[in-house]
């Protein structure tokens, strides 16, 4: 049986695996703390998808992409300032807004709605000027149907749109951002749970600074709470966790 394995690489970097296909998300990787993979290491890609434009999930991404001939995917202002990189649309760089889909052979991902802040911090974040990002956005990825829906949050509170994304994609697993400060906390974390209601939850954004800790414990109790049927996973960073494609 095919399997799909999803690496938390540490604080809100994962990548998933398919077959050949492989998919980085936020990838912050050679200043990312608490990553021991450095953008030396990866030598393959297929896609490469941010979320929004701070620097701990615009990361490493347009210099992978770069080094691997990914397709990067991307909001229109992301793909404006990667453009000043050297991506570019139509040949490696796929622009997408929210409700759009890319499609692979046997993966298709798709952009849903986030609810953060957020402009981009590149180089302007730091000479200027700053160039506008527009928010922020999370991703759906399918393996050959609806029903092996992998959401990826990225940085957003709790929203009633996770229904939508419930109703429509059933996702089987839920990679949710959960830092308690530039996210979702424990309350909040649980209702997401109990509104997406996957099989599995994963929190990530955590543990790599120290005023974003979280206990897993009572994360656990709270959505034992709120939706008892959701299982929280527990990962290190750098740990795989597989799940099976029938």
């Amino acid at each position: 049986m095919k399997k799909i394995s999803i690496s938390w690489l540490g604080h809100a970097s994962v990548s998933v695996q398919f077959n050949k296909d492989i998919i980085y998300f936020d990838p912050w990787i050679d200043e990312n703390p608490a990553c021991s993979l450095k953008v030396s290491d990866i030598e393959e890609a297929t896609v490469v998808c941010v979320t929004h434009g701070h620097i701990d999930h615009l990361g490493d991404s347009i210099e992978i992409v770069k080094k691997t001939g990914a397709t990067f995917i991307c909001t229109p202002e992301i793909a404006s300032y990667a453009d000043l990189k050297g991506l570019k649309e139509g040949e490696n760089m796929y622009v997408l807004n929210v409700g759009g889909s890319w499609k692979g052979n046997e993966i298709t991902i798709t952009m849903v709605s986030a609810v953060h802040t957020s402009e981009i911090q590149g180089d302007g974040w730091v000479n200027g000027p700053i160039q506008p990002g527009s928010g922020a956005v999370g991703y759906v990825l399918t393996v050959n149907s609806v029903d092996n829906a992998i959401y990826f949050s990225g940085d957003t509170g709790v929203t009633t749109d996770m229904t939508i994304i419930r109703d429509l994609y059933q996702p089987k697993v839920a990679i949710v951002s959960v830092g308690g400060k530039f996210n979702m906390g424990y309350r909040e974390a649980a209702y997401a749970a109990s509104l997406l209601l996957p099989d599995y939850f994963i929190p990530i954004h955590y543990g790599a600074f120290p005023d974003q800790h979280l206990d897993l414990d009572k994360l656990e109790r709270e959505i034992k709470m709120r939706s008892p049927g959701v299982k929280l996973k527990k990962m290190r960073e750098g740990e795989s966790f597989e799940i099976p494609v029938p």
